[in-house]
Order: C-alpha cells, then structure tokens, then sequence
C-alpha cells in the first residue's frame, strides 16, 4: 500500500489554466476556394478573418494527474471532454495555458484512425506499430489481442476488410489493440459503451491492470456505472468549465443531482 501511495504522488498531467479555442469558417468564397486562401493571406497579422466564429471549448481548466489515477471526465453533450483529452494527447493546440506530460499519452477513441479497407488483421499491426510496438511486440501479443477483442467469436472476422464491422465490433477492436500496451497517459474516448457486458467487464479489469502498471488513465463515457466501476477520481465539466474535482462517488452523486442522469 506504500508504494501506491508513492506512485500516486508522481504528476503524469498537469493542465494549467487551459483555453481552447475552435475557429469554424463561415460559407463565404468556400473553405478550401482560391478566393479564400487569397483572403486568408491578405489579412494575416490583420486579426480574424471575416466569417470565422469563435467556439471557446474549454475555459480556464486546470488539474494535475498522478500516476495510478484512472479518472472519470464527465459533462453533458458539448461540454469539452473530447477536446481537452486532444489538447492532453498534443492534438489541439491551447489558446492559453499549458498542457504538461510525463511520458507519451495515447489518445483511444471509437473513431481512431484505423484503415477500413484493410483487415482487422492488418489493422491490429498497424495499430501497434502508431503506438510504438515493435513487431516482434505485436506478433507476441497479437492473438492475446483478437481474443480481447472477442470479433471471431462468430466468425473469422479478423481476416475481413474492417468496413465490414459493425460499430461495436470495430470499437473493440480499437480498445484491444490500444490496451495491449502499457501507457504512460491512456486516453479513452467512449470506448467502452459499444461494448457488450462480457466486454465491458474485460475492458475494467484490463483499465484496472493499467493502473496497477503505474499508467494513469482518463476515461470519457456517459455511462455513470462505468465510471463508477472504473474511476477513482472524476472530473465535471459543464461548457468547457471544470465544475468539480473530486472522489468518483461525490461528483458523480452531484451531476446526478444537477442532471437528472
């Protein structure tokens, strides 16, 4: 218990007063025309260009992560947490603040960037490769992998294009490739609501193995049962302002409170 009380004083994320702002491009003359690229280098150093929309997506959020954590990021539709899980993983740029990390931060979400036209098969080496694996790593791991993912339970799924997975399918897949690798920072993004329940049961108990690993993980999900069987900590955030940092029951008891959820 000392050594997890040691580990769990080592900051693996530090988010300093972290504004993020999206710029979204009005209709006129056509994102990508020669009229607007024409326009958009006659007014540089000339403030914004005319019909483009501020969207301040997180304001102000600051917190520090320590190694062990799993933590819980929770808020209504459009409240942030996908967009500062990208500033954590050097994504987004901040408008204003600073984003510190110890060690590498994964980012896992249901719509990461695996190839739809190659196989499963062939995804799960690339996938691995993104995350630093070497290939003897991924030969090793590679059936531990499509046993997690539980896709050829019905079928020799992983020897299909990826475009013929159902959502669920593909997300599992996602989760299983990223989870065979110990993570200084993992970043989940709703990868777990696509699961069924023998899945999702898989999937804590593997979040949990991390943990015990010294990674920290954060988690985005609607799901409060899952957070509340997963996550330590949690944080709320309500339009892109971090309302309450806190223990996973406490802050979870307030946003239900608030939310009705």
């Amino acid at each position: 218990m000392a050594e997890e009380s040691s580990q769990g004083h080592i900051p693996t994320v530090i988010a300093d007063d972290v504004h993020i702002v999206y710029r979204v491009s009005g209709t006129g003359g056509g994102k990508g025309s020669a009229t607007a690229a024409l326009s958009r280098i006659m007014r540089r150093g000339k403030g914004e260009p005319r019909g483009v929309r501020k969207v301040h997506a997180v304001r102000g959020v600051s917190f520090t992560a320590y190694r062990g954590q799993a933590i819980g990021l929770i808020g209504t539709n459009g409240s942030g947490k996908s967009t500062l899980l990208r500033a954590i993983a050097g994504l987004l740029p901040t408008e204003h603040g600073k984003v510190y990390t110890d060690g590498q931060p994964s980012l896992l979400g249901v719509n990461a960037a695996l190839m739809s036209d190659l196989t499963g098969e062939r995804n799960v080496v690339l996938g691995g490769l993104a995350m630093g694996m070497s290939r003897e790593e991924i030969r090793a791991r590679y059936q531990d992998i499509v046993d997690f993912s539980g896709i050829n339970e019905k079928g020799d799924f992983i020897t299909l294009p990826m475009r013929t997975y159902s959502s669920g399918m593909a997300a599992r897949l996602r989760f299983s490739i990223a989870a065979a690798k110990n993570h200084d920072v993992l970043m989940i993004d709703e990868a777990l609501a696509t699961g069924d329940r023998k899945f999702r049961v898989r999937s804590e108990e593997r979040i949990r193995e991390l943990r015990k690993e010294a990674g920290t993980v954060f988690l985005v999900s609607h799901n409060n049962k899952t957070i509340r069987d997963t996550c330590d900590r949690v944080l709320w955030l309500e339009k892109g302002e971090l309302l309450m940092d806190g223990p996973t029951e406490e802050v979870l008891k307030a946003y239900e409170r608030e939310t009705g959820k």
